[in-house]
């Protein structure tokens, strides 16, 4: 069935303009070269933040190349400031720093706060676990040298998009489990969490209609996992829906919108985050498509935006009240 009619009625003209090519090995290359051009070419231009942005390339762990990071920070030097560590999105196949610096940028003026964004190894290059041991390698050096970034450790959290909320939410896993970094929060906007999705036999008919379909899902998922989606062997921390469980994470918002093809594992994930006694600030726009919220008009795409950066400033020490 055709859900254009669900669609947010002020999101339509922004989704006439978006493209919606098949994803597949072939156009790869070329995709990935488009957007980081147009991210280069727009990073050149003046958007008025009093913003420094410096990069840093962080030694491998066990043999594995070098990390590169872009952190984003306030020209004035301050102490203490929250540190987020930014995970881009594109379905474990696309994305960078660079391209998510209008996000990172706005994030880093208006919390007046630290972003590190991670450039990680893209699949299907580098399959599970390199890209997520990458954001692993980047946490860490946040974490070591807080001082030197201004960073308060106590207040430091991820961020994520799609592909990198679920690389995010995995990593979230793997820091508690290895006792380390201490995260404060996760800020997801509609995450990548299970793999399962490819294969549900029952899905929900008004969901994955646009942008990111059930196809691009599977080419997802298959370039990360090396593997077919949906086996019984999938590690928890590459589909952080897998984890059996979920109690001592760290506080988290996840944004969603009702016909992105991941509303159902988000809302069953932040379901069994609550059952596990982690807080959690679920927002769910209706009639919002995957990416919505790149929509610079939408009333809804405003408040999604919105939200995103409330929930931040909850966690923030420089905001009154913060937790």
């Amino acid at each position: 069935m055709s859900t254009y009619h669900l669609v947010d009625p002020e999101l339509q003209p922004f989704l006439s303009q978006l493209e919606h090519p098949a994803l597949d090995a072939q156009v790869l290359p070329a995709m990935r070269a488009q957007r980081q051009a147009a991210a280069l070419d727009n990073a050149a231009r003046d958007d008025g933040l009093a913003l420094s942005m410096t990069e840093h390339s962080i030694p491998g762990q066990d043999g594995a190349p070098p990390v590169r990071v872009m952190v984003i920070a306030p020209l004035a030097v301050k102490k203490g400031r929250m540190g987020i560590l930014h995970i881009h999105g594109g379905g474990f196949l696309m994305g960078s720093p660079e391209q998510s610096l209008p996000l990172t940028r706005l994030t880093a003026s208006r919390q007046d706060c630290v972003v590190v964004s991670v450039d990680y190894r893209l699949s299907p290059e580098t399959r599970f676990p390199g890209p997520l041991e990458d954001c692993f390698t980047a946490l860490a050096w946040m974490a070591q040298y807080a001082g030197e970034l201004g960073v308060d450790p106590r207040h430091i959290g991820v961020m994520g998009d799609s592909a990198g909320a679920g690389l995010a939410a995995g990593l979230a896993l793997l820091a508690r489990d290895r006792g380390a970094p201490a995260l404060a929060f996760q800020n997801l906007m509609y995450p990548m969490l299970d793999d399962r999705t490819v294969v549900e036999t029952d899905p929900n008919p008004v969901t994955g209609e646009f942008i990111w379909t059930r196809e691009s899902n599977r080419f997802g998922w298959q370039s990360y996992l090396g593997a077919e989606p949906g086996g019984e062997d999938i590690c928890m921390y590459a589909a952080a829906a897998r984890a059996n469980y979920l109690g001592g994470l760290p506080p988290a918002w996840i944004g969603v919108g009702t016909l992105d093809l991941f509303l159902d594992e988000n809302l069953e994930y932040a379901r069994r985050l609550i059952r596990a006694g982690v807080p959690v600030a679920l927002n769910v726009y209706p009639g919002g498509f995957h990416g919505f919220n790149g929509d610079p008009n939408a009333d809804i795409a405003r408040r999604a935006r919105k939200d995103r950066q409330l929930s931040l400033s909850r966690f923030n020490p420089a905001q009154p009240g913060a937790l």
